[in-house]
This record gives structure tokens, sequence and C-alpha cells, in this order.
């Protein structure tokens, strides 16, 4: 059975099927943030999402993050293992991209075990 939830104009913030959730293109709210707040913003949307899906951020295995500048990656690590605790990093890719639209640096995609 697939469960579809979170619903946007454009898609279905998450998607469980077969004891995974997935979730997709989560972007920060406030651009004129750096790397490292954008970051934080995306992480702590994810939190709520991951909630409202009976999940946490423990259950994480796989990430990819999409970067418009890899020049500020660094500032993305370090929230990033900050906030995952360097025992619960899931797989992940990074991969700078040409555009993420107007003043967005980082767009991530989730999965986690449900």
């Amino acid at each position: 059975m697939i469960k579809r939830s979170i619903p946007t104009p454009i898609m279905h913030r998450a998607v469980e099927a077969n004891g995974f959730v997935f979730f997709g293109g989560i972007i920060a709210d406030d651009l004129s943030l750096d790397m490292a707040g954008q970051t934080q913003q995306v992480l702590d949307k994810l939190e709520n999402y991951l909630a409202e899906s009976g999940t946490k951020k423990e259950c994480i295995v796989s990430a990819t993050a999409y970067v418009s500048d890899l020049s500020l990656k660094k500032g993305m690590n370090d929230v990033w293992v900050q906030w995952f605790g360097p025992e619960n990093l899931p797989a992940r890719a990074t991969l700078g991209v040409a555009d993420l639209g107007e003043d967005v640096l980082l767009e991530l995609v989730v999965t986690a075990a449900n």
C-alpha cells in the first residue's frame, strides 16, 4: 500500500511505501540565510515532516543534497553533523547543480525507514 501525505500544489511532500517514507524537495523558507542557516531550516522542516509521517531523524537511511555552490558545503556539513550526531549519519550524496531557484542554496531529498 502507498500512502501519500503533506500535499503541495505539485507533489506530496511524503510518500510511504514498503516500510520507507520518501521526502522530496525540501528547501528553506528564508532564502536570505547563508548555507548554515538554510540547512538548519531545511532540517527543522524535515523533523516536522518526519514526525507527521510517524518516523524520526534516527531512521533516515539516505539523503541527497543538491547545492547551488559547492564551496559552501562546509556550512552545510557543520549543521548536518550537529543535527544528526555522528552515530546517526545517513548515507548521503551531495550534488552541485547550476540552478535551484533564486537564492536557494540547498534542496534536500530524504528516505527514512518507518
